[in-house]
């Protein structure tokens, strides 16, 4: 059945364009390497080690200053613990979130999921009309067609209920 559905998306011929980088792939590597393979926290933000202490900047994003550089020193153990925190264990890898969980529009995305999931299913599921056209579309025959003869029409007339295997015999008391 699901072979029979990709066997007219297969016979298709799929173009494909994409553009190429402008800076070329090693420039996109090393984009896509700085949000992959980022360290818990860089050299530049590390101020100082004295007296059994770390000083390092940060930024406070909970604050109204966000722009603004802040810093802190800890003990060199806390130090330590903190940035373990960030360490991954081998064959994990951190990806940042995207899509509605991306930080830019999180709590805007988030607040319209719950809505969306506070809706009647039947408003968010597409009508069967939209999903026939779209199945037609796809694999370019009519859904109502006879699948067998390819002239008929297919007709709804009853649906059969559901009986439970081994079906029980008639009643012919």
């Amino acid at each position: 059945m699901f072979n029979a559905f990709l066997t007219p998306l297969r016979a298709a011929e799929w173009v494909v364009y994409a553009k190429p980088p402008f800076g070329g792939p090693q420039q996109v590597l090393e984009y896509l390497g700085r949000y992959t393979h980022r360290v818990a926290i860089s050299n530049q933000r590390l101020l100082s080690l004295s007296d059994g202490q770390v000083s390092f900047q940060w930024k406070d994003y909970r604050s109204e200053h966000k722009q603004k550089s802040k810093t802190m020193t800890v003990q060199a153990d806390e130090f330590v613990r903190r940035f373990l925190i960030h360490t991954l264990p081998p064959g994990f890898q951190r990806i940042r979130h995207f899509g509605f969980m991306a930080n830019c529009h999180r709590k805007a995305k988030l607040a319209l999921c719950r809505q969306l999931l506070t809706a009647p299913i039947q408003d968010l599921l597409p009508q069967p009309a939209e999903c026939r056209q779209m199945l037609e579309a796809i694999t370019e025959q009519s859904v109502i067609r006879c699948p067998r003869c390819g002239i008929g029409a297919m007709i709804g007339i009853a649906v059969l209920p559901h009986y439970r295997w081994p079906a029980l015999p008639p009643d012919t008391s």
